[in-house]
């Protein structure tokens, strides 16, 4: 997929429909955006896109936490690797995925569970990995920049018979870092080797795995909101502070999956498709954070120490039959589907006797001791479900109808409190939605979808809760004009989440809490276009009026939830010259504005909004090409997001300065 403008997706439909053929939003982030923008964790190659975040914690976030699709988190439930889930938990995830290893980043918005079974409401992130080509290529790159980072990229792949029918590729990144908060590294080594068997025309093989290794330090301090939104006595906490205890506090992950995709056409109009996953996870993690102040003068700042380590596995297939046939003037593209995912998951955690630390004048002198364990958990997890979808056109219109049966059954085993629990539940989900082309590319469309989650998560006790579900309505008018290389969408949405889970900010262990329900409606512009040779533009902008609508333990109703902007917007362009003396030249840039946001629930005060520069120079010349991209370029200073005011609240990152050599051949 060349340049920034998509034309297709898969993720929709699980078809390979043009986009404006569906009538859901879809957006794409293709490999030649995330490559110039030069993003570096998941989370930054979604902050171009209309109405998702990708770091709502801030830079600091080394677990690469902080997704919202439409005002709703998606961290922990909703982020996807080649069409199937990557589970996670508040302590567990494999959201850490590297975008250099991406072709593409696809988000879904709105339910999806119709097609992928346990996910919110907001909807979904596909990671779509790279895949063997069957033409000999390779790119190798050294990047270096701020925060003393240094980091090797290669790329490479081809046939690996003469007869075209067996091709491989092998990517990977090797990086040593540190991180904007002082004492924190950001190391990875991550490897994804593929391979595709191609024996004829109508069958494909191919092997996707990836091992990737993160020696991190805890990036999240937890600052009070009086010394970072607001001054302390006339002063401000700097960004680099770091409350923990240098040389121990760390947050190492270690991941890998093996997996295959396999694809076979019976005849032209069916085809039979198998994906399968097994993937494995283990964060290990010693950490101290902000806690309140002790003393808010002097700026004594108390801590929380805890320990953790958990161990995530999961088995994941999906497998769907697509037939076509005619009724009449209606042509069917039919699917059938049945999926299965079994996961595991550990945890142990502790808490240990900290001091206080000067934020202002800091003295790094605790040690970690006198351990208490308060968590020791086994969850498991199966989920089985049966799904149909027809897409159903006659002349110009697409009609779009979709329903899953799901069956999950979880069970906890707390070996800490020596109790046990088990949930079984049940649920049908479905998705309705009509499209109708013009032939001056205008595509107005309407869709209904629901969504479905039980959840891993426990309560501090062991206990299980309910399952999430949540539904959408959605209205919206998309635009490909005939002849030109660009797509334009306008969305108007109105979604609902109920048995909401979240992290009661009450003291500082965060213990989950189911809270209710909470609406979130809006509108989304976007726009992707190239609008000659060199000339890359992705514009957007969203509108979001989320509400707390039911909040029985808290009494929070009527409120608006915490980090989630009224508005944000955001504009990108760059230019390669093309031919002369500069020809290889290359300049451009970006705008982000995140309107403000409440920094609790009960909505006591509030995060200022911020508006923030990106630039990107390069020059191409044969084979090499040499990039500088800044982010944050006047160095502004804000804050992220808050979620409590003793010790809620991230710093959003500085400047950042990347350069970038490669070699393609």
């Amino acid at each position: 997929m060349r340049g920034f403008v998509a034309s297709r997706s898969a993720t929709a439909t699980k078809t390979d429909t043009p986009l404006i053929r569906t009538p859901e939003s879809i957006a794409v982030v293709t490999a030649d955006e995330i490559a110039t923008e030069q993003a570096q964790s998941l989370g930054e190659t979604l902050k171009y896109v209309a109405g998702v975040a990708g770091q709502v914690n801030g830079a600091g976030d080394t677990r690469c936490g902080g997704f919202q699709i439409r005002g709703f988190d998606v961290t922990s439930n909703s982020v996807y690797r080649d069409g199937l889930r990557l589970p996670g938990t508040s302590s567990a995830d494999f959201n850490c995925l590297d975008p250099y290893g991406a072709e593409r980043i696809e988000v879904l918005k709105g339910p999806a569970s119709v097609l992928y079974g346990q996910n919110g409401p907001g909807g979904i992130i596909n990671y779509v990995s790279k895949r063997p080509l069957f033409t000999t290529f390779g790119e190798v790159a050294i990047l270096g920049g701020s925060f003393d980072r240094v980091q090797g990229e290669f790329d490479f792949g081809g046939p690996l018979d003469r007869e075209g029918r067996l091709a491989y590729r092998m990517t990977g990144v090797v990086r040593q870092a540190g991180n904007q908060v002082d004492f924190v590294n950001d190391d990875r080594v991550f490897l994804a080797p593929a391979l595709t068997w191609r024996p004829d025309a109508d069958t494909t093989l191919t092997i996707l795995s990836n091992y990737q290794k993160d020696k991190a330090g805890w990036g999240l301090q937890f600052l009070p909101a009086v010394g970072t939104v607001f001054p302390n006595l006339g002063r401000f906490i700097p960004r680099n502070r770091f409350v923990g205890i240098p040389g121990q506090d760390r947050y190492d992950s270690e991941q890998a999956s093996i997996g295959y995709e396999f694809e076979h056409r019976f005849a032209d109009r069916f085809i039979v498709r198998s994906n399968t996953r097994l993937s494995y996870l283990l964060n290990d993690q010693i950490l101290a954070y902000g806690a309140g102040y002790a003393d808010p003068v002097t700026g004594d700042l108390a801590r929380f120490g805890g320990t953790g380590r958990s161990v995530l596995r999961t088995f994941a297939t999906d497998n769907h039959a697509q037939v076509g046939f005619d009724t009449g003037p209606l042509a069917h593209t039919m699917l059938f589907g049945l999926d299965y995912r079994n996961t595991g998951y550990t945890e142990n955690a502790a808490s240990f006797d900290t001091n206080t630390i000067n934020v202002f004048a800091p003295v790094y002198d605790g040690t970690v001791q006198n351990l208490t364990r308060y968590q020791d958990v086994k969850v498991h997890q199966e989920q089985t479900g049966v799904y149909l979808q027809d897409q159903i056109r006659i002349e110009r219109a697409t009609l779009v109808l979709g329903g899953r049966s799901d069956w999950a059954d979880t069970d906890v085993n707390n070996r800490f409190a020596g109790s046990r629990s088990e949930k079984a539940v049940q649920a049908f989900t479905g998705k309705a939605g009509l499209i109708y082309n013009f032939d001056n590319g205008l595509a107005p469309y309407v869709s209904y979808s629901e969504s479905f989650l039980p959840t891993l998560q426990v309560d501090l006790d062991g206990r299980l809760f309910n399952p999430e579900t949540g539904r959408q309505y959605e209205v919206g008018l998309k635009y490909q004009p005939p002849g030109f290389n660009g797509y334009f969408t306008a969305a108007a949405f109105d979604l609902l989440r109920q048995n909401v889970i979240r992290f009661d900010a009450v003291n500082a262990t965060f213990a989950p809490r189911q809270t209710g329900e909470i609406a979130s409606r809006g509108v989304e512009l976007e726009a992707v276009v190239g609008l000659t040779e060199g000339l890359n533009v992705r514009a957007a902008y969203a509108y979001i009026d989320a509400e707390i609508t039911r909040d029985p333990d808290g009494g929070n109703a009527g409120k608006v939830p915490v980090t989630v902007p009224r508005h944000r917007a955001s504009v990108w362009a760059n230019y390669t010259v093309q031919t002369g003396e500069w020809q290889g030249f290359g300049f451009g840039g970006g705008v982000r504005f995140v309107g403000s946001t409440y920094g609790d629930d009960a909505n006591t005060f509030k995060v200022p909004a911020a508006t923030v520069l990106d630039s990107v120079v390069s020059y191409t010349r044969g084979n090499y090409r040499f990039s500088i991209n800044v982010n944050n370029l006047l160095d502004k200073r804000y804050v992220a997001s808050c979620f409590n005011a003793d010790f809620g609240c991230f710093y959003a990152e500085g400047r950042r300065v990347l350069a970038r050599l490669s070699y393609r051949w």
